[in-house]
C-alpha cells in the first residue's frame, strides 16, 4: 500500500484526541513529502542534523518533533524551529533547551522521557530523578521551556499485559502530577505507543502516538 494509504488507514482508527506524529527518520524527503500531500503535519526524527536538512527543504507548516535522545552540544541547530522536544531525561539538558530557546526568542516545548521499560538501553527519569527536577529552584528560573507532558517507551516484548502495566504506570505519573501545574509545567499530552502497540497504548490514556514504519514501511 502507499504511504498515502497507510496514513489514511491509521488516521481512521485514531479517536479525535490522539496526535499522530509520523516518524519519518531515515526517510527521504521524497516519501515524507507523500505523507505531507495526504495532509500530515507532524513529523518526528530522532537525529538533530537530519531534521534540519529535511526542514530546510520541506514547507515551513509543518511541527519537528525530536524524538531521538538528545546531545546537549546539539540543541543550537534545532532550536529555531524544533516544535516539540520528547526525550528531555535531565536537568541539564532542559537548562541547555531553555538557553538556546532564549536565544531564538522562543519558548520550546518538551517532554519529559519516563524510564517505565524493563530494558537497559532505554533512557529516561526514574522517579526519583523526576521529583528531583520538579523540585529544584533551578527548573522554577527556567522560563524558555515548557514541559507539556511525559513520554515513555515500553519494553520490545510480545508479553501484552507487561506493556500494558508500563504504560497504565507512565498514565499514572501523569495524572498524579496533574496538581503540580506552573508556569513552565503544564501536562496535557501523554506520549506512549508506536506501530507494534498505539492502539494498547491509546487505551491505557496516551494522547500522542509515534507511528513510523506502519506509514512508511519498513528500514
Amino acid at each position: 500500500m502507499s504511504i498515502q494509504q497507510n496514513l489514511l488507514n491509521i488516521k481512521s482508527t485514531l479517536p479525535e484526541h490522539v496526535t499522530l506524529v509520523a516518524v519519518s527518520k531515515t526517510k527521504p524527503v521524497v516519501d515524507l513529502m507523500e505523507a505531507y500531500t495526504a495532509g500530515q503535519r507532524i513529523f518526528g526524527e530522532n537525529k538533530i542534523q537530519e531534521m534540519v536538512d529535511k526542514w530546510e527543504q520541506m514547507p515551513k507548516d509543518i511541527e519537528w518533533h525530536m524524538i531521538g535522545h538528545v546531545q546537549t552540544n546539539k540543541v543550537k541547530y534545532m532550536a529555531p524551529f524544533v516544535s516539540l522536544i520528547h526525550g528531555i531525561d535531565s536537568l541539564k539538558l532542559l537548562e541547555e533547551i531553555d538557553k538556546q530557546a532564549k536565544k531564538n526568542n522562543r519558548i520550546i516545548d518538551c517532554l519529559l522521557q519516563i524510564y517505565i521499560a524493563e530494558e537497559e538501553s532505554k533512557f529516561g527519569l526514574d522517579e526519583e530523578e523526576l521529583t528531583a527536577i520538579l523540585s529544584s529552584s533551578t527548573f522554577k528560573e527556567l522560563k524558555n521551556i515548557k514541559i507539556l507532558g511525559l513520554m515513555g517507551m515500553a519494553t520490545f516484548t510480545d508479553n501484552q499485559n507487561q506493556i500494558q502495566k508500563e504504560f497504565t504506570h507512565l498514565k499514572s505519573i501523569f495524572d498524579r502530577l496533574q496538581s503540580r501545574q506552573t508556569e513552565n509545567f503544564k501536562l496535557q499530552t501523554v506520549s506512549m505507543g508506536m506501530s507494534g502497540d498505539y492502539q494498547l497504548a491509546i487505551a491505557c490514556g496516551s494522547t500522542m502516538v509515534r507511528i513510523g514504519s506502519s506509514i512508511f514501511g519498513g528500514r
